[in-house]
C-alpha cells in the first residue's frame, strides 16, 4: 500500500487543477499543517463533484455512501483505503484530531445537490453553503489550531456564493440551479432563460442579490477579531472580493471572460493578508 506521504504528494497537483485559489491559501500556513489542508481540500473536491459525475442520484447516493463507510473506518481506527485522499484524510484526522460531524455535515450538503431543486430561499442556499463551504473552514481552523469561529462561519457562506456566481455558465449547461426560487420570482428570471446560456437584465439582478449577501457575509466576518493562527483559513476573503468586484463591474454579466479567468495577483494578495493579519 502507499504511504501517505506518498499520496499526499499528488494531491497539490489535484488542487492547484481544481481548487487553485484555496490551495494557493493553504500555502500560507505553516508548513507541517499543510498536507493535513490538503487532504480536507481534496475530501470536498471528491464529494463536491459527485452530482456532475453521475447520471443518476442513486449513483450519486452510492458515491457519498462510499465517503460515510471511508469516515467510518477512520473514526474506528482502521486502516485507510487506498486512495489518493482517503489516506491523506485519515491522518488528518488522526493528528488533528478533526471533529467527524463538520465532514458528516459536508457530505450531507451534497446530498442535496442530487436532488436537482433549487433551494427555495436566500436563507436555504446560505444554510446549505454552511454545511459546505463553511464546515470546510471549520475544519481547516481545527488543523491550524484555532477555535471554531463565526468568522469562518461568514467567510464560507461568502466563498460559496462567489463560486455559484462565476460557476453559473458551467452549472446551466449542465441544467444545474442554484438561484433561489424567491430571487428568480423577484427578478422574473425564469430557469429556461438561464439555460439558454446568455446575460440578461434579469440574470444580472439575481446575480447581484447573490453578491449583496457575499458582500454583508465579509463585511460581518471582518467586524470580528481572530487570531493570526486563523488566517490561512479565511485568507479566501481578500480573493471573494476581488471576484466579487470583477463581476460587478462587467453588470453581473458571468459569462464575460474576466469574471472565469483566476486572479494572477492571488498569491500576492494572501501572501500579503497573511503579513499584515487582515483577510
Amino acid at each position: 500500500m502507499a504511504s501517505a506521504r506518498s499520496v499526499t504528494s499528488t494531491l497539490p497537483a489535484l488542487l492547484q487543477r481544481h481548487d487553485r485559489d484555496r490551495f494557493l491559501a493553504t500555502l500560507c500556513a505553516p508548513t507541517a499543517r499543510q498536507p493535513a489542508l490538503w487532504a480536507l481540500l481534496g475530501f470536498n473536491y471528491e464529494i463536491a463533484r459527485v452530482r456532475e459525475v453521475v447520471s443518476e442520484p442513486i449513483l450519486g447516493q452510492i458515491r457519498l455512501q462510499w465517503w460515510r463507510d471511508v469516515l467510518d473506518e477512520i473514526y474506528a481506527g482502521k486502516p485507510p483505503r487506498r486512495h489518493e485522499v482517503a489516506e491523506p484524510l485519515a491522518a488528518a484526522v488522526l493528528g488533528c484530531g478533526l471533529d467527524r460531524a463538520l465532514l458528516d455535515g459536508m457530505i450531507a450538503a451534497r446530498e442535496q445537490d442530487l436532488a436537482g431543486e433549487p433551494p427555495a430561499t436566500l436563507a436555504a442556499l446560505e444554510t446549505y453553503l454552511a454545511a459546505s463551504s463553511s464546515n470546510l473552514l471549520q475544519a481547516q481552523l481545527a488543523v491550524l489550531g484555532a477555535e471554531a469561529m463565526a468568522a469562518a462561519h461568514h467567510v464560507g457562506i461568502a466563498w460559496g456564493l462567489v463560486g455559484l456566481i462565476r460557476a453559473l455558465p458551467y452549472h446551466a449547461a449542465a441544467k444545474i440551479l442554484y438561484i433561489p426560487a424567491e430571487i428568480a420570482q423577484a427578478a422574473d428570471l425564469h430557469e429556461q432563460d438561464v439555460y439558454r446560456l446568455r446575460p440578461s437584465p434579469a440574470l444580472a439582478t439575481a446575480l447581484a442579490q447573490l453578491g449583496a449577501s457575499a458582500n454583508a457575509h465579509l463585511a460581518e466576518a471582518r467586524k470580528l477579531r481572530v487570531p493570526r493562527r486563523a488566517l490561512p483559513a479565511l485568507l479566501i476573503a481578500r480573493l471573494a472580493s476581488v471576484y466579487l468586484r470583477r463581476v460587478a463591474a462587467v453588470g453581473w454579466d458571468p459569462y464575460t471572460p474576466l469574471v472565469q479567468q483566476p486572479d494572477p495577483l492571488a498569491a500576492w494578495r494572501l501572501s500579503w493578508g497573511r503579513l499584515v493579519g487582515r483577510f
